[in-house]
């Protein structure tokens, strides 16, 4: 029997793509199928809680950079 899972096409760049496929890879519960370097399909109902699961993984390796508006006045 032929069973249809209802996905999401995700496009994101490669570095991203790689993040995903890492949270993936735990539990395998995300990604249908991976397309190219920067294209999947991701299962419908799960794609709010993988953005919160990237969002919990870039926060934690990407550094925050501070609001600096003064920065564009030492240009000359």
């Amino acid at each position: 029997m032929v069973r249809a899972i209802k996905g999401t096409l995700v496009e994101c760049d490669p570095s991203i793509k790689s993040i995903i496929i890492s949270i993936d890879s735990e539990d395998n519960e995300y990604i249908i199928e991976d397309l190219d370097e920067s294209h999947l399909v991701v299962k419908d109902n799960m794609v709010a809680k993988l953005k919160t699961e990237l969002d919990r993984r870039l926060k934690e390796n990407v550094p925050e950079v501070e609001d600096d508006s003064d920065s564009d006045r030492d240009v000359k």
